[in-house]
């Protein structure tokens, strides 16, 4: 391997690019960008992953929180999900609750807080959000927490910044041209791109970061999509942003997920504007009636007029909920869009964009016959990946009670995947636990589910008898989080303190 094409710009491509370059200096990356696509600015929320990738890439925090508006993320907050009634909402927080691995901790929460919901009873971080607060104080070095968490961003400014540092610090080269043609060897491998003003660049690796086009991956190769609409119904969207105009207003600490009658709304708060949107099934749902969904919920959440409304630009995005049935053919990966794509819930996107690159980086092929068998663990992994995705996605929706056509078709047995409908028989008996999911680098951990789970109102047979209860273990950390609670309430600044604080640092280090 000598020669790294990347094709496609966006987050994908440029955190491809930029892992790769700066793990291997060894090797030539280029990429290679239309000037004529814009970034389409879905994935704006994160994991707690993307810190990690951030420091290999060598992107400075403070830089990163400044250039691309990003506020903090501590993990999601559903509302509406399970009834529709008022104080219908739970918590997914990053954290894992305290003594997960130690005591049965839903065991723990029926019989010593049965009264909290089960997020507050075992994790600080349930209240940390509820308070708009921040995951750290401004002394915490740069990339640490105190409480999990991974960002908010403008998904535009994020690629602008990863362009800017992979080629002026990390010298990925920056080919911006239109690509009109696809070369193929004797082998059927890519043999080289050919741009309209650049001519024929020649690779030995190709990434395809085309997003949902999939120029090489689905047009070349003509690798189809595994569809997944009998899931997860949800193939339109409508994205919207509003300015905050109050510059003291607090920023929300999870990403907000409003259940609708055809799907659900996202709201993503950034320090000067909020990213609002509606992703639902056009099954239930025409677009002229989603937009009337949206603007309902900007009038009632957010107090805007008509007038304002009207203004506003509201961007449509249509999509087929899937992946691809081979992510790596010949010396072609995909990553991002080009790969999948499914609904934005839990911000799974660039998370898997962070996990094929990671593998990308840390297995790079030496030659071709390297490159086959990378291949195929590669497409065995992603393929457990986006069925775990799937999978934890469509447990959000199998315990509501709504009544609404799209909410029973969505737990419709027949829609429900064999694996977590069989998951859903044992939970019954014992809750989520790691014999569960028993894979390196697991998607979701059974914390997750179990935090969904009982969020939704789950019940699992509170079993008096098991070795796992601990009681003991049980009471210590149901108090050392009622503990940590209130000390984390009390020194925990809010989201906008901490960002104010710690960007006017950044001005006046600049200014120096």
């Amino acid at each position: 391997m000598q020669h790294i094409v990347v094709l496609g710009g966006g987050s994908a491509g440029w955190l491809t690019a930029g892992l790769i370059a700066a793990e291997h200096p060894n090797l030539t990356v280029t990429l290679i960008e239309s000037p004529n696509i814009a970034t389409i600015g879905v994935g704006e929320g994160t994991w707690p992953s993307m810190r990690n990738t951030l420091k290999r890439i060598g992107i400075n925090e403070l830089e990163f929180l400044k250039r691309c508006d990003a506020s903090f993320k501590q993990g999601s907050k559903f509302i509406g999900w399970r009834t529709a009634e008022v104080n219908d909402s739970y918590y997914h927080p990053f954290m894992v609750p305290e003594g997960y691995v130690q005591t049965n901790l839903h065991y723990a929460w029926q019989t010593l807080a049965k009264e909290q919901p089960f997020a507050a009873a075992v994790n600080v971080q349930a209240s940390v959000c509820d308070k708009q607060l921040a995951p750290k104080q401004a002394s915490t070095p740069e990339y640490a927490a105190v409480t999990n968490y991974g960002y908010h961003l403008d998904a535009a400014k994020f690629a602008e910044l990863l362009a800017q540092h992979c080629c002026t610090s990390l010298g990925v080269n920056r080919v911006l041209d239109e690509v009109v043609n696809v070369t193929s060897s004797d082998n059927g491998d890519i043999k080289a791109l050919t741009t309209q003003e650049h001519g024929d660049i020649d690779g030995d690796l190709f990434i395809d970061c085309s997003g949902i086009r999939s120029r090489l991956l689905g047009e070349h190769y003509q690798v189809p999509m595994q569809p997944k609409a009998d899931v997860l119904a949800n193939d339109r969207a409508l994205g919207v942003q509003i300015a905050v105009t109050d510059p003291m207003s607090e920023i929300e600490s999870t990403t907000l997920a409003t259940a609708q009658r055809a799907g659900w709304i996202w709201q993503i708060g950034l320090p000067n504007r909020l990213g609002i949107g509606y992703t639902y099934a056009s099954q239930y749902e025409t677009e002229a009636s989603a937009r009337q969904v949206l603007e309902n919920y900007l009038s009632q959440s957010h107090n805007l007029s008509a007038q304002a409304i009207a203004e506003l630009m509201i961007r449509p995005l249509s999509f087929t909920p899937g992946y691809r049935q081979q992510f790596w053919k010949n010396n072609c990966v995909a990553v991002g869009m080009a790969a999948g794509f499914i609904e934005p819930l839990e911000a799974s996107a660039l998370a898997m964009v962070e996990l094929s690159a990671s593998m990308l980086s840390e297995q790079m092929p030496v030659d071709r016959d390297h490159m086959q068998a990378l291949a195929q663990r590669f497409n065995s992994r992603f393929q457990y990946r986006w069925e775990r995705v799937i999978e934890f996605l469509k447990l959000h929706y199998v315990l509501s009670q709504r009544n609404e056509p799209y909410w029973l078709a969505q737990r419709a047995r027949e829609s429900i995947p064999p694996r977590l409908l069989q998951q859903l028989q044992l939970w019954q008996y014992q809750p989520p636990s790691r014999f569960d999911f028993v894979e390196n680098e697991e998607i979701f951990s059974s914390a997750s589910y179990q935090y969904v789970l009982y969020g939704m109102g789950f019940n699992t047979l509170v079993d008096a008898s098991s070795a796992l209860n601990h009681p003991q273990a049980a009471q210590h950390f149901i108090a050392l989080n009622k503990k940590k609670m209130a000390s984390f309430n009390a020194g925990l600044p809010s989201n906008r303190d901490l960002l104010r604080t710690l960007l006017k640092t950044k001005t006046k280090e600049t200014n120096l």
